[in-house]
């Protein structure tokens, strides 16, 4: 810790207490609130009136999960590469392992979402009993719109400097770890908004689990944490960077299926493959980090009004709603580019 990290004894003689720590805690419970907001309201699934609620019980488990996967990227120098991949891991957790949304195939049937669980059985992947867009799509959520975004919006408001440090000690680590297991135990044992009574079988679990190991143990990379100089080269513009990247967002919800999936496996390396080419390039900026996470977000608002909520609402709620959602989400994605220096770059 250095010297600007420290306050000076109070007037009552106590011991200084490190800035950081108690700075840390700002972003921490930022995380609790914005990261269960994007998972699940951002998208359109709850009424504006029930974000409260959503914040409350499932801050825990996305805000946990979130601020632990920050942290530790942080901490190993594993930056981007190493959270992304973290968040996939959590993203199988969750899907594969709490809810069992990905091997349930009953999961939806009591919802408004009934339809498109039939419609996934085209990707069935018999071995395992999965479909595989479902899995590209709950993993992809999870990872895009539980994590990914919300973490760069709130670092983004930090100061340069304290946008890559860790936020907390030990004892906050134990405390979040903690609170995520506990909202993630709450999910699990919730027999009618959780499992629904299902148990996923030992191979189900199996591969889960083998997921998981080999996400987990890319993430550790020690290739992840080499510095590396930027070197010259065109990047495009950090707005048309982001608008490429709801272009690609936005055209994938026409391709169903099979060539769905092959669609979007192919768009996401694609994109990657620029990322990691123009990112080490001089005129990468955290604005392109903002945008280029954002256009999820994004799209995701953009899609509100046609995806059905949760709980029927009443028309007049439903339109404040996806109203809501739109504002929220242009609010934090505006905020954020204008916060981000255009100077400070991002290596992954």
């Amino acid at each position: 810790m250095d010297s600007a990290d420290v306050v000076g004894p109070d007037r009552a003689g106590r011991p200084a207490e490190p800035r950081r720590r108690r700075r840390g805690w700002v972003p921490v419970v930022a995380l609790l609130v914005l990261a269960p907001w994007a998972a699940e309201c951002s998208w359109g699934g709850f009424a504006v009136s029930d974000y409260p609620v959503v914040i409350l019980f499932l801050g825990p488990l996305y805000g946990g999960a979130a601020v632990l996967i920050r942290e530790v990227a942080r901490r190993t120098g594993g930056g981007w590469p190493a959270m992304v991949l973290l968040a996939g891991a959590f993203g199988v957790i969750q899907a594969a392992l709490v809810d069992q949304a990905l091997f349930n195939p009953g999961f939806l049937d009591d919802t408004e979402y009934a339809d498109l669980a039939q419609t996934s059985t085209a990707t069935l992947v018999p071995a395992f009993g999965f479909s595989a867009e479902q899995a590209i799509t709950y993993i992809g959520n999870h990872v895009l719109l539980s994590i990914c975004a919300p973490i760069v919006l709130v670092e983004t408001a930090l100061r340069p400097p304290y946008r890559k440090r860790p936020w907390l000690g030990r004892p906050g680590l134990l405390g979040i770890g903690a609170l995520y297991l506990l909202g993630s135990l709450m999910i699990f044992s919730d027999q009618e908004d959780g499992r629904k009574g299902f148990m996923l079988a030992p191979a189900q679990a199996g591969l889960a689990i083998a997921v998981i190991v080999v996400l987990v143990g890319a993430a550790m990379l020690p290739r992840w944490r080499r510095v590396r100089r930027p070197h010259a080269g065109h990047v495009p513009h950090p707005l048309l960077f982001g608008l490429l990247v709801l272009a690609v967002h936005l055209s994938l919800w026409f391709v169903p299926g099979w060539p769905g999936v092959a669609a979007r496996v192919l768009a996401a390396g694609s994109v990657v493959a620029l990322v990691w080419i123009w990112s080490r390039r001089s005129g990468w900026t955290q604005r392109h980090v903002v945008t280029g996470w954002s256009a999820g977000l994004v799209a995701a608002a953009a899609g509100a009004g046609l995806a059905p909520a949760y709980v029927p609402t009443s028309a007049l709620m439903a339109l404040v709603s996806d109203v809501t959602v739109v504002v929220v989400a242009l609010v934090l994605v505006v905020g954020a580019y204008r916060l981000a220096g255009a100077d400070d770059g991002e290596m992954l």
